[in-house]
């Protein structure tokens, strides 16, 4: 993270609490659904990623400065370009009215950053992405930090040492459970024993083979999400 935009700098932060999104535990409230269902905005992945984190960056009433800089942003395009990092994008109306983005680690995605510039843009995002995450064999959504908001859609805080078993037992091939020490693995300084890559991978476009075959879900979104209910379908199932 920087201080602001203009910091040349970049500081790494390890919470001693760790904000979590189990995929199993997303809050769809009736009032989200309504919206999801609705498909209000159009969803899209990777397809503004620049963009998105352009957005993310900007000042708002609420947030003023940005711990984004150039040297974070060039980073995350680079991972972009490297097949490391994703976005997920609403739109209204032509414009992109909110979405996300972040960095992705075997079957572990770390979000980023998220932005809403129109009413439940973000929340909808959100639910998308984690759709996405649990079509495609994802275990571990990482929020870093709580909100309010985070918190409302089913986020939880952890302890820095649960997370880092949570995240090496996924990095193994396992389901997030506590991780022994064993082949395959490396001493950690946590006293967690660290898997050794290659790590088993998410399938980020699993999600869009379970939409390809409804109608309106068309050639033209071939990069974009499957249609609200499908979406809904799927978080009511897990939830």
């Amino acid at each position: 993270m920087a201080d602001g935009a203009d910091d040349p700098s970049v500081h790494w932060v390890e919470p001693r609490l760790r904000a979590i999104l189990p995929l199993d535990g997303f809050h769809l409230s009736r009032s989200l659904k309504k919206v999801i269902v609705s498909d209000r905005f159009r969803v899209t992945t990777d397809t503004a990623f620049a963009d998105m984190v352009a957005l993310c960056a900007a000042p708002a009433d609420d947030r003023p400065t940005t711990w984004i800089n150039p040297v974070i942003r060039a980073s995350y395009d680079r991972l972009f370009r490297l097949g490391h990092a994703h976005s997920v994008e609403c739109w209204l109306d032509g414009e992109l009215a909110g979405g996300l983005y972040g960095v992705t680690l075997g079957r572990a995605f770390f979000g980023e950053s998220m932005v809403s510039r129109a009413r439940d843009a973000s929340k909808v995002a959100l639910a998308h992405l984690v759709a996405r995450l649990i079509a495609g064999g994802w275990k571990l959504l990482d929020c870093q930090f709580i909100t309010p908001h985070l918190a409302s859609l089913g986020a939880i805080e952890i302890r820095q040492a649960d997370y880092l078993a949570r995240l090496y037992s996924v990095l193994a091939g396992g389901d997030g459970v506590a991780l022994g020490a064993g082949a395959g693995t490396t001493g950690g300084a946590t006293g967690v024993a660290v898997p050794s890559p290659p790590f088993v991978a998410g399938d980020w476009g699993e999600l869009d083979a379970l939409g390809a075959g409804v109608p309106a879900f068309g050639t033209d979104r071939a990069t974009g999400s499957p249609p609200g209910y499908v979406i809904a379908q799927l978080l009511t199932k897990t939830s």
